[in-house]
């Protein structure tokens, strides 16, 4: 099993639907607040279920919803059906978006499941998908050194607030003995140091700042905002 065929079935990773409902609200808000002008394209590349993209729709001009596992793609374009705004995207539809057509990608929690390789691979086919002043968003990126521990602390902070704590606590005991802690053993999570992640964005023509918050409940991961240079 990779990432992909995980993301592809049912997971424990959401303890329940009030946990979903809240992570998607939180990210779609946060999207919503980069998107600088109503006739922007953007991508969500990566972007799960991606239940409240609503919220970002009204925004813009066009969305685009990318997730790489198909059963994923299927429930998005069943929720979003009659949303005139947002287009889930197949990988061969993503492949075929012309190329300086996007105001701003969004990447959030996706670059620990890629490799190295993977990573950079998507950079240059970022670069060259976005219009000369566009926007590149990376979000809940993990810095060295965090581990496990970091993100159960933060999931039952989120989980407080949120009226959700018991079924978290449930919920971490499901996922100790799910694919994902054996995925995340076997496979492992990629990190980046802030300064080595803007080295990667500048020679590719990007200027990058780390914004003050990331896009998700955990704060010690990080956010890059990008823009192209010209």
């Amino acid at each position: 099993m990779n990432w992909r065929d995980f993301w592809n079935r049912e997971n424990p990773i959401y303890v329940n639907g009030r946990h979903r409902a809240l992570h998607y609200d939180r990210i779609a808000r946060g999207i919503a607040d980069l998107v600088e002008a109503p006739g922007w394209s953007v991508l969500d590349h990566g972007a799960g279920e991606a239940i409240s993209s609503d919220l970002v729709a009204r925004r813009c001009a066009r969305l685009y919803l990318f997730d790489a596992a198909p059963n994923i793609q299927d429930r998005q374009r069943l929720r979003f059906a009659a949303n005139q705004t947002i287009v889930v995207l197949t990988s061969e539809a993503l492949d075929a978006l012309p190329d300086g057509s996007l105001d701003m990608v969004v990447a959030n929690s996706l670059l620990q499941y890629l490799s190295r390789a993977e990573c950079e691979a998507l950079l240059d086919f970022w670069r060259g998908k976005l219009k000369p002043d566009g926007k590149l968003v990376l979000a809940d990126v993990l810095p060295p050194g965090t581990n496990a521990l970091n993100d159960v602390r933060a999931l039952l902070r989120f989980a407080w607030r949120g009226g959700f704590f018991f079924a978290a606590c449930a919920g971490l005991v499901a996922t100790w003995f799910s694919d994902y802690r054996k995925l995340r053993c076997n496979l492992g999570l990629t990190s980046y140091a802030e300064s080595d992640l803007r080295a990667l964005l500048c020679d590719r023509g990007f200027e990058a700042t780390r914004a003050p918050q990331n896009l998700g409940h955990n704060q010690r991961r990080m956010m890059i905002v990008a823009r192209l240079t010209g």
